[in-house]
């Protein structure tokens, strides 16, 4: 039920196009009442009061009305259906991917992109027939019943009381039979995003799987996935006909059962022709609302349940926990020379999906003009700095401070334009050279594109390719090296210019010449900034003016590289190892 008002909530966009499908509905069930009365007043007079075509024939035309009527009103009312549910997906679909952008990398680390695609394409168009079928006729079933009720009770109490008895008995078989239905439509559509993730996974990795010849176990993975898809749909489609048998047969019983008494009652002379004849004929119509409803529910819950996979999405929050509510929209715009200090006061953070602590009261400050490098052992909660820093993710306790003010204060458009970040696995999208280093200002000018490309060692490369800048690089990247790729991104921090710098070991794939050449244009682009480098290699380390080192999410060091060696302490055990910081 709290699923249904939260899809009902979505489908605030078209409340007048779905109030407007009720009401046409209704206004078709009364027509349908008027029709049944004009076809039993009208045979009436022709078989059993014998009069001829020309004194009935107001009737017919008013029949024939009727049903140019009806026909009208289901024409304009499943146009407006459609409308409504193409009008929801639309605003449920941007919302979705605003909540996906909103929440970050951080939410998407371990999220398969099959089933997220799954979610936003597939899982929204299943809410088509929710919107579109099953939520009017809900409505429908609730009122036509009503109103025929009302005209039947009148003329004939026993009819009226076995209509009364026997319409509940559709419902119930159908949500006997529906609480099946949706557990298996649950399952397959689970089905369908494990099919989606692992297709997906498998074409981004094709030409690996064909280098380490693993391609037919693959396929069969593949093989196996469909297979589990195909089980489940079949499951859902038995039990989507089995309930259809179990509505039309008591449908079809309840019928029979009015027209065994009306019938006998007919025989015994204690009931007109006329009379009769009506609430036959409408008792066909009585039932159908609610066994439409009943066949209609099974696309209802196959949209129910994409919507719960959805609304899974919608419901992670970033939550400060300090302050037991979301974090709110910002108002204070950084300086325009970029934060002088940023400050770490036992920051806490732990992942939903894991037990084991990032960060434990780190306590550290960053300072204008200054590298400060983080080492420590994969997991000891680097990579967490990095995404409270760049807002992915909000402090659960303690406090990130810029400048003596909340870090959450700062809108976070604005905090992010004083940030570059240049990760260790840079995304590179199918577009050319030019558009993925502009993806840090898309409005530069092709002198400054090539002007960062040069500091970061990629102009001569990019000028030996068939169209320079124009070239276009393939999905992540895959016509560059993994040190070309690198490049990039340094790239698009030159381009930036940002006051705050966030490097995860820029020369970490690149070779010893080209490491050394880029030395020099890394040092001049820290040159009076804000650096924070996750450090991997000792010439980093060294050139760092403080050292923080992190061991199980918590600060156990901090300072230069010299004083930390004189500590002997997990700086300095690493040193001697021989492994250096990692």
């Amino acid at each position: 039920m709290n699923l249904d008002r939260r899809l009902l909530g979505k489908a605030y966009f078209a409340r007048l196009e779905l109030t407007l499908v009720v009401l046409i509905g209704i206004l078709g069930g009364i027509l349908v009442i008027f029709q049944a009365k004009l076809l039993s007043q009208t045979i009436n007079e022709i078989f059993l009061a014998g009069k001829v075509m020309a004194q009935v024939s107001p009737l017919l035309w008013a029949l024939l009305a009727i049903i140019l009527c009806r026909t009208v009103l289901a024409f304009v009312g499943d146009g407006l259906a459609g409308t409504a549910a193409v009008k929801v997906k639309i605003r449920l679909r941007d919302a979705l991917m605003s909540r996906i952008f909103d929440l970050g990398p951080a939410y998407l680390q371990g999220k398969s992109s099959g089933d997220l695609i799954a979610r936003a394409i597939q899982g929204i168009e299943n809410l088509d027939a929710y919107f579109s079928l099953y939520l009017p006729q809900l409505a429908l079933a609730a009122v036509i019943p009503l109103c025929i009720l009302l005209f039947v009770f009148p003329l004939d109490l026993l009819s009226g009381i076995i209509f009364l008895v026997t319409a509940p008995l559709i419902p119930i078989f159908m949500l006997l039979i529906g609480s099946q239905s949706e557990k298996l439509t649950r399952r397959q559509f689970s089905a369908l995003a494990r099919m989606s993730a692992v297709f997906l996974d498998t074409l981004q990795g094709l030409s690996t799987l064909k280098a380490l010849n693993q391609s037919g176990a693959r396929a069969g993975k593949i093989r196996e996935a469909s297979e589990r898809y195909r089980s489940t749909t079949m499951q859902v489609l038995r039990t989507t006909f089995l309930s259809a048998l179990v509505l039309e047969l008591v449908s079809t019983i309840s019928t029979a059962v009015v027209a065994v008494e009306i019938g006998l009652r007919l025989l015994s002379n204690q009931m007109q022709f006329q009379q009769a004849f009506f609430i036959l004929v409408i008792a066909p119509e009585f039932y159908l609302p609610l066994r439409q409803l009943g066949l209609r529910f099974h696309a209802g819950t196959s949209g129910a349940s994409a919507a719960a996979a959805i609304f899974e999405v919608f419901d992670q929050g970033r939550v400060n926990i300090e302050n037991g509510e979301k974090v709110s929209e910002n108002i204070r715009k950084p300086s325009t020379g970029g934060a002088e200090e940023v400050q770490f006061n036992k920051v806490s953070f732990t992942y939903l999906d894991r037990s084991q602590v990032a960060l434990k009261s780190a306590t550290f400050t960053l300072r204008k003009g200054e590298m400060t490098a983080l080492v420590g052992k994969s997991g000891s909660g680097k990579s967490s700095v990095f995404q409270l820093l760049l807002r992915f993710i909000e402090p659960q306790a303690g406090q990130i401070l810029v400048d003596g003010k909340l870090l959450s204060s700062v809108a976070l458009p604005d905090w992010r334009d004083q940030v570059a970040w240049v990760p260790q696995k840079p995304y590179l999208f199918q577009d050319t050279m030019a558009a993925n280093i502009c993806l840090a200002k898309p409005d530069a000018t092709a002198e400054e594109v090539h002007r960062a490309a040069a500091l970061a060692g990629l102009d001569d490369f990019i000028q030996s390719l068939p169209q320079g800048y124009a070239t276009l690089i393939g999905e992540r990247g895959v016509r560059l090296s993994g040190g070309q790729s690198q490049q990039v991104a340094l790239a698009r921090a030159f381009l930036k210019n940002a006051p705050v710098l966030l490097l995860d070991e820029p020369a970490s794939h690149l070779d010893l010449d080209l490491e050394e050449r880029l030395e020099k244009a890394v040092h001049s682009l820290c040159h009076g900034r804000m650096v924070l480098v996750v450090a991997h290699r000792l010439p980093t380390v060294e050139a760092a003016a403080q050292i923080i080192v992190l061991h199980e999410g918590q600060v156990v060091e901090c300072g230069d590289h010299a004083s930390l060696l004189l500590n002997r302490g997990v700086y300095a055990r690493l040193y001697q190892e021989g492994k250096g910081p990692r």
